[in-house]
């Protein structure tokens, strides 16, 4: 009898097949936090496979077992070439691209364009990335659900900031039947004031003045084109408020870092598919924000007419506060805000005008000249004449000093 128990079938190659699909599933949906945790989630594979193994009356090797777990490692990890792009392994891109033809493109810090990081990923590692990225949020990339939005939440322990993800099916992107997917990396810890000096962004003396017009209470609004860093200036200018004020941030992903205690953060959601569940939008967060106590709002970015005008109501009932907005200028940013509140909240343009005169006291803004990334300019808001909300500039690319700021806040 001794000797017949150590004569076990081994395990057929479809038993292992099984295996591995059993365990994988089992670990379907692990947070990101784990897949980029090699050790942790190699633990949580070695449990799973076990578990899966006690339906078959055999014995694994030691050998076996451990190319088992590396099968659901890699499996349920999924992020193949992407793991060497991504925080922990690398911190150099704040954008990632798949396209349609299965090309991978990058955008380094502080760059303005993209380069062909010359990677050639097979279509089912791509497509195993995308699923990776978008499960642990319950969401699929479908010929039924083409155009998928992920948020991908920071993680401390690991150094990483967060992601906004979109993925893209073939049937509404063409291409060599790859998903197309856009990763927005964000940063990973507050973006301390003099690392935008030493960016070159703006002179020394100038954050400066800016981080005492922010603890003065002046309303600041950044503005810029698409990637042009208005989201890390708008986090460097957040260390001018003072160290014990009360922060309610509303953003639509979370990406801002604050260098302060207390702090809430509100975070915008669609409608979960397929139930009634309304959104929760940015202008739900500043309206919640009012019940909140808060010394200074901050909104990560102004996107709609609805935001903008709870933004300034918000504002103006004596709240200090900075959001960004994207505009290539500070008269653009009045016109296209104005639109934007006319078509979603039916605010007329001259009202939206009078509103933004008083609402907001500094405009900010960022840019790209010559492949490098720097401020454009400084503005004070003179009030409106004639009609049209006037601007008093206070600095201009070349100056080393800031204008003497006249607006003051309680």
């Amino acid at each position: 009898m001794a000797g017949w128990q150590g004569v076990q079938a081994p395990l057929a190659q479809e038993q292992m097949t099984t295996v591995v699909e059993t365990a994988a599933r089992d670990l379907a949906g692990l947070p990101l936090a784990v897949l980029r945790n090699r050790r942790e989630l190699g633990q949580r594979a070695d449990g799973a496979v076990r578990a899966a193994l006690r339906a078959y009356p055999v014995q694994v090797s030691p050998v076996q077992l451990q190319a088992l777990i590396a099968q659901v490692v890699a499996r349920v990890g999924g992020l193949g070439f992407l793991d060497a792009l991504i925080p922990p392994n690398s911190d150099q891109f704040t954008d990632l691209l798949v396209n349609g033809d299965g090309t991978v493109w990058g955008r380094r810090k502080g760059a303005m364009r993209f380069d062909d990081l010359d990677l050639h990923p097979a279509k089912d590692e791509v497509w195993r990335a995308v699923e990776a990225l978008l499960a642990p949020e319950g969401r699929a990339c479908s010929e039924s659900t083409p155009t998928v939005d992920v948020k991908i939440p920071r993680n401390r322990e690991l150094g990483f900031g967060g992601a906004r993800v979109k993925a893209l099916h073939p049937v509404i992107a063409p291409g060599d039947g790859y998903p197309s997917l856009a990763i927005r990396l964000f940063e990973p810890e507050p973006v301390e004031p003099a690392r935008i000096v030493r960016w070159g962004v703006f002179p020394e003396a100038v954050m400066q003045a800016l981080l005492e017009a922010v603890g003065s209470r002046l309303r600041v609004l950044v503005i810029g084109g698409t990637a042009t860093g208005k989201t890390s200036l708008l986090s460097a200018l957040c260390h001018g408020i003072p160290p014990a004020a009360r922060i309610v941030k509303i953003e639509d992903p979370e990406e801002i870092w604050v260098p302060h205690h207390n702090v809430t953060t509100l975070e915008a959601r669609p409608a979960p598919p397929g139930s009634n569940v309304p959104a929760y939008e940015v202008k739900n967060g500043v309206d919640d924000a009012m019940r909140l106590a808060p010394n200074y709002v901050i909104v990560g970015e102004v996107r709609d007419g609805h935001a903008a005008l709870s933004l300034f109501r918000a504002l103006m009932s004596d709240h200090a506060g900075l959001t960004t907005y994207h505009a290539e200028g500070p008269d653009e940013a009045v016109f296209r805000m104005g639109v934007h509140m006319y078509a979603d909240a039916g605010v007329r343009m001259d009202a939206a005008k009078a509103l933004f005169a008083q609402a907001l006291d500094l405009v900010v803004q960022i840019g790209w000249r010559n492949d490098r990334r720097l401020a454009l300019g400084v503005w004070e808001l003179a009030g409106l004449g004639g009609g049209d909300v006037k601007f008093r500039p206070l600095w201009q690319p070349g100056d080393e000093r800031l204008g003497q700021v006249t607006r003051q806040r309680g």
